[in-house]
């Protein structure tokens, strides 16, 4: 299970790495507290701690509960007609419309269409590089929104599964706060690596609240305070980061 998740670490920091223009040129190294360390080629090393964003107050009911049990089936059997005729190891997201529900005997057919999807987008691709896809909404079968496809060549387990599996947020910034605030509790311990720089990485599978849809909005305007050096939000399915605003020193 450690490994896995340390694989998933790199994914997802090489993905980061992708679509961050600011990402400083260098090695990154896998470590413990922080999770990396980057030796860029200008002798600056820079440790980044990574976190999931986790809703504090998730919102849930049964509907949501059967739904995501009908949803987790179908991804399920997207993967395995997948795996039939690939061996490739992926990290999938499927982000599924709230607006177009899907009815039960349409789990096969979709399943199918995803699957020949991902295969298709995968088909072209160096399986011993990373690579990451999104698929423009115009390409996706009624009733998905999203599919978020990364690759990384140290990936030893196939991982995939619905965006926001831990539920919805009723306060994204609210739960933004309480995530910096428990990591901040652990800084000491990665100042022990003695570091130039220190980043925190936030990543959520797609910003959403129940109490207020401009989440981005609130997001921008609100200031965190922490002794990390920068915090980065990082919305996988969008494939956009947030730089936190934290008071001048």
């Amino acid at each position: 299970m450690q490994e896995i998740k340390k694989q998933l670490e790199l994914l997802l920091v090489n993905y980061f790495r992708d679509c961050f223009p600011a990402f400083p040129k260098g090695k990154l190294v896998p470590s413990e507290s922080p999770d990396f360390v980057l030796r860029s080629k200008y002798g600056k090393k820079i440790g980044i701690e990574l976190v999931r964003l986790h809703p504090d107050i998730p919102y849930s009911s049964l509907a949501e509960g059967e739904k995501s049990a009908f949803r987790f089936e179908l991804i399920e059997e997207a993967r395995e007609l997948f795996e039939r005729t690939s061996s490739l190891k992926l990290f999938v997201k499927f982000q599924f419309s709230e607006k177009k529900n899907i009815p039960p005997e349409r789990l096969l057919s979709l399943s199918v269409l995803a699957a020949n999807l991902i295969r298709k987008a995968v088909a072209n691709r160096n399986d011993k590089s990373f690579f990451y896809h999104l698929f423009p909404i115009v390409e996706l079968p009624k009733g998905l929104k999203q599919i978020l496809i990364v690759h990384h060549p140290e990936l030893s387990e196939s991982v995939w599964e619905e965006a926001n599996n831990l539920g919805i947020s009723e306060n994204v910034v609210s739960d933004l706060h309480l995530v910096i605030q428990k990591k901040e509790e652990k800084y000491q311990l990665y100042q022990k690596q003695k570091l130039d720089d220190y980043w925190l990485l936030i990543t959520s599978d797609r910003l959403r609240n129940t109490r207020n849809s401009n989440v981005d909005n609130r997001i921008f305007k609100e200031e965190f305070h922490s002794a990390f050096g920068s915090i980065l939000l990082f919305d996988l399915l969008k494939a956009k980061i947030h730089e936190l605003k934290m008071p001048s020193l």
